[in-house]
């Protein structure tokens, strides 16, 4: 079995383990062509999760929103998930042995590469933008995963454009 097979397995069985622990009856997809790799239902309500493998650096969780069909180790093409696609991203994190759940709305409806998690504080301090892990371990599945909550901001990516006159 391919190494990256392997890594894959791990974190599929650790998220099942994780959201079994939570209260969810597990259903793993027939094939290999799903874009979600297990269904959790919680009290009746269905979601669609895509489970991915990644290995910290202590400070930041990597979390991958995509994946590559391979052919004689080359990509022949990108799948990006949307959050028509799946309900979470569910990523195993082997440096510290925790799962962590992006909802889909993170997502969108055209989708992205991925986010970055922060398990320690910046070096330069900063704090605006900032998706801190321990907010993505507890998912709430009594929710659509699919729907913004009110009132909440995403952290953006670019910089603010605005400077102070002094």
């Amino acid at each position: 079995m391919a190494p990256l097979k392997k890594k894959g397995d791990l974190a599929e069985l650790k998220v099942a383990a994780d959201l079994a622990a939570r209260g969810c009856q597990i259903y793993i997809p027939f094939g290999e062509d799903s874009s979600y790799d297990l269904v959790a239902d919680f009290e009746g309500r269905l979601h669609r999760v895509q489970v991915k493998f990644t290995r910290s650096d202590g400070q930041v969780v990597v979390v991958g929103c995509r994946s590559h069909s391979l052919t004689n180790g080359r990509v022949r093409w990108t799948k990006i998930y949307t959050a028509a696609m799946v309900d979470w991203i569910a990523v195993f994190d082997a440096t510290t042995d925790r799962c962590y759940y992006v909802p889909s709305w993170m997502l969108g409806t055209e989708g992205r590469s991925g986010f970055f998690l922060r398990l320690a504080p910046t070096l330069n301090g900063q704090s605006a933008g900032i998706r801190w892990a321990e907010d993505y371990t507890d998912p709430d599945f009594s929710r659509d995963p699919s729907v913004e909550p009110a009132g909440f901001e995403p952290a953006t990516s670019t910089l603010q454009t605005w400077r102070s006159a002094n």
